[in-house]
């Protein structure tokens, strides 16, 4: 029986490789050099007997061997996570509620986070609160969560934050709309169709107007609406298009329900924070959660429950 001839080293080389489908790209997030990498993937190669990775003009593909080898070494790496952060973890038990406000795009994405931080202290007891950011803002006046998940941290209110997640922001269509299949769109287009936003004060809507301003593009609402599943509703309708995050709407295109535009600038990318009152003391619970944000890689947790 052939056994499998890898280093750890190795796996993780060809997991950055291939979900970043770039040499470069690779070498640049592990801080390596791209002959390094070149010639891990030529020995993990040779030592198998094995094609995982092949190069068609000047795009990277992988075989079906690569496929496996892909899917192998991400449940490899996410229970290496698994393990560093239960081996780094306090020893004394983690019990006791989480209060944690997350601004509405955020349930997207957050109830994953949580499932795998709940495999980690299962003692611990999440009291979860989805609300917009106006009221958002008002609320962390009255210090009634112990950590808030936002877009845009107040850099009026004093808070401390951390980015722990990078999303995309797409402009979406309903199916078979006369701009799907066009590509490169400018961004002054969009201004003669039928716009659905979010309510002024949303931080999706002023990343939008922050794009739309650098090209000196002005768009009118066609309708506001206060929430993205609203919004995802009214596109899937034909009342017109918008800009969602891309968590938001992973079942719609999958299955057709939507489409997304190629426009020029598009996606946006856009920090998500963990925050906090400066000086609040936090709860066991919270602290726990905090940790976890910042030692774990969320892209790869949410890439393995297709999240994205």
């Amino acid at each position: 029986m052939h056994r499998l001839n890898v280093t750890a080293q190795q796996i993780r080389i060809f997991e950055a490789v291939a979900r970043n489908e770039s040499y470069t790209k690779a070498a640049q997030e592990l801080s390596l050099t791209q002959p390094a990498v070149s010639i891990q993937m030529k020995r993990l190669e040779e030592n198998n007997d094995v094609k995982l990775i092949q190069v068609v003009g000047k795009k990277l593909f992988l075989t079906p061997a690569g496929e496996r080898m892909f899917k192998s070494s991400q449940n490899i790496l996410n229970e290496l996570t698994e393990l560093n952060i239960y081996i780094k973890s306090e020893q004394s038990r983690i019990e006791g509620e989480l209060r944690i406000a997350v601004v509405t795009p955020a349930k997207y994405f957050i109830s994953y986070i949580l499932k795998s931080f709940l495999n980690r202290y299962p003692d611990v007891k999440p009291v979860i609160t989805v609300i917009n950011r106006r009221r958002i803002l008002d609320e962390i006046k009255q210090n009634q969560y112990d950590l808030i998940i936002m877009g845009r941290v107040p850099e009026d209110l004093k808070m401390d934050s951390y980015p722990f997640f990078k999303s995309e922001l797409v402009v979406v269509a309903p199916p078979q709309h006369a701009l799907a299949k066009r590509r490169n769109i400018p961004v002054d287009v969009l201004a003669n169709e039928r716009f659905l936003m979010r309510e002024v004060g949303s931080g999706v809507r002023i990343s939008c107007e922050e794009r739309f301003s650098q090209d000196g593009v002005k768009i009118e609402p066609y309708m506001e609406m206060g929430s993205t599943e609203a919004i995802k509703q009214a596109v899937m309708a034909g009342l017109g298009i918008s800009i969602l995050p891309k968590q938001a709407i992973r079942l719609e295109t999958r299955y057709g329900h939507m489409d997304v535009l190629d426009v020029d600038g598009f996606p946006l990318t856009r920090d998500w924070y963990v925050a906090n009152k400066s000086n609040k003391v936090l709860p066991p619970a919270a602290e726990a959660f905090l940790e976890f944000l910042k030692s774990v890689d969320v892209n790869k947790l949410l890439v393995m429950s297709d999240t994205r």
